[in-house]
């Protein structure tokens, strides 16, 4: 997921330039390698400044890891991490996501061979469960679909199927909802 860096980088930037604004002055006063050492510091410490400061937007969430262990969630807004010891392995988005999903060549329960479009809106209630409980929520959401739209399938009969599209809906809600909450 793309991250805005802007901030981050602004403060490094600010903080390198008043180190080598430090290191001109020294230099001026006859100090070469000390002015040196100001503007290699001022560079590893504008490094850590930038690597430090994270800033997730309105909708995302950061998963925290420190050393490989859950630390926390962070977001939305400004948040400060240890740069080498804590780790954003997963940004979640907590917006409102689509996504597509047929069920092919699913047979009704008359024996009837249907292919079938579904359209799923879905939203991660539980940032540190999708980040840390499943391997790739987004695919298990997509596979536990396309599975509950089949068993529907294969329980109704084409004439139901056609006319009660809420009552197929209703169910396979239930049946998603059921599959993708733990």
């Amino acid at each position: 997921m793309k991250q805005n860096r802007s901030f981050a980088i602004l403060i490094s930037l600010v903080v390198f330039g008043v180190g080598v604004a430090l290191a001109y002055a020294k230099h001026r006063a006859g100090a070469n390698w000390e002015a040196l050492w100001i503007a290699v510091g001022a560079f590893v410490i504008a490094l850590v400044v930038s690597s430090a400061i994270q800033v997730a937007d309105q909708w995302d969430k950061a998963v925290i890891l420190r050393l490989g262990h859950f630390r926390s969630l962070k977001g939305p807004g400004l948040f400060v991490i240890i740069p080498v010891i804590d780790a954003i392995p997963y940004w979640i988005d907590t917006r409102v996501i689509t996504t597509g999903f047929k069920a092919e060549k699913a047979l009704t329960k008359d024996t009837v061979p249907v292919d079938v479009d579904a359209v799923l809106f879905w939203k991660v209630v539980d940032p540190q469960k999708a980040a840390l409980d499943v391997a790739d929520f987004r695919s298990a959401i997509s596979w536990a679909s396309q599975t509950a739209l089949r068993d529907v399938i294969g329980k109704t009969v084409l004439s139901e199927m056609l006319e009660g599209r809420d009552k197929i809906s209703n169910l396979l809600q239930k049946i998603i909802d059921e599959r993708t909450e733990p």
